[in-house]
């Protein structure tokens, strides 16, 4: 047996030196990222308008805003169909009986919806005592919803502890009262900023339609910070969040409209009703989402809660100021009282 020749033909074992060298270059490339997000997270900190967005989303994330206006969204979504219901119970008593007037809204805005539309098509509208009286009591259910779950919301964006919030009965007297004002003005500047989105009329009407539109966003978000939070609060200290909160809102509107003059009316009956609910949902959400993060920008900079540290390796004092504030939030007797302290980092 030729041994050389055995040994020739033997592939080389794999090197251990081999081996380490790719564990190395593995663990440089973990490690090189790590030092890329940290180099980020020390780069936000030190500019001034990017550390305060990045600290407002942060914030944002601490106070799992997604949740907050996943709710909110949701009782939206609820009251729109008993609402709906009044609707077409309110235009059967005032239409009933007449056809021509009843053509003039199928022609007209209303007729765009595919609910609406049918039910204008296929029948006469006749109203009814008992939907009446069914939508308007399950709309309130739902509005005292929508308030209770926005002033949650607020509450907890400015870190009021529960101690200092009113009982169940209170809050839910209190967006009872503030529904009907809040509903009006969202239903006033909703329509003014239909003008928009509509190919029917002129660039006149279109720019009174916008201003109309932020006028009265402006006054809604600004009533609602103040009056479904349960802490004094100035106006001035509200004006950022709510011009910002009134500008997307304001571009969701707009948006709206627009699907709804140039898509929803162009849709079957069946393929109508999806793209009607399915719409609505996305617009609620991004309403919400817009109203709790435009919220979350007047907490931090009323009490310069940036720069904020990405990682907890590194707490800044707007990190600890802001965890203490959350912490505090839990108080929920007046005999009860949180005390945070940090450990200091080795």
């Amino acid at each position: 047996m030729d041994v050389d020749a055995t040994l020739a033909d033997t592939p080389l074992p794999i090197r251990a030196d081999a081996q380490l060298g790719a564990g190395v270059e593995s663990a440089e490339s973990a490690v090189s990222l790590t030092d890329v997000l940290h180099e980020l997270d020390r780069r936000q900190r030190e500019h001034r308008r990017i550390g305060f967005i990045a600290a407002v989303i942060k914030k944002f994330s601490d106070d799992q805003g997604g949740q907050l206006a996943a709710l909110i969204a949701y009782y939206g979504f609820v009251s729109l169909f008993p609402l709906l219901l009044v609707l077409v119970t309110v235009l059967g008593f005032v239409l009933q009986g007449d056809p021509g007037e009843q053509q003039r809204l199928l022609n007209g805005a209303l007729g765009q919806f595919p609910l609406l539309r049918d039910q204008l098509k296929l029948h006469s509208l006749s109203g009814s005592g008992v939907a009446l009286a069914v939508g308007i009591a399950i709309s309130l259910l739902a509005g005292v919803g929508i308030t209770g779950a926005t002033q949650n919301a607020f509450n907890r964006i400015w870190s009021v502890p529960f101690k200092q919030r009113p009982n169940f009965i209170f809050a839910r007297l209190r967006g009872l009262r503030l529904l009907a004002l809040l509903g009006a003005m969202s239903i006033i500047s909703t329509t003014a900023a239909g003008f928009v989105g509509s190919a029917s009329h002129g660039p006149v009407k279109v720019a009174c339609g916008i201003i109309v539109a932020f006028v009265f966003n402006l006054a809604l978000f600004m009533t609602a910070f103040k009056l479904l939070t349960a802490v004094e609060l100035s106006w001035r200290v509200l004006l950022p969040g709510v011009i910002v909160a009134a500008l997307g809102w304001q571009a969701l509107q707009h948006l709206g409209g627009f699907y709804l003059d140039h898509e929803l009316k162009r849709t079957g009956p069946l393929y109508g009703v999806f793209a009607l609910v399915l719409g609505l949902l996305a617009l609620l959400y991004l309403g919400a989402l817009i109203t709790v993060f435009a919220a979350e920008i007047n907490p931090v900079k009323a009490r310069r809660l940036w720069p904020r540290s990405f990682f907890s390796g590194t707490l800044l004092d707007a990190d600890k100021r802001a965890l203490t504030a959350a912490a505090e939030v839990e108080e929920r007797v007046q005999q009860e009282n949180v005390e945070v302290d940090f450990d200091s980092p080795d």
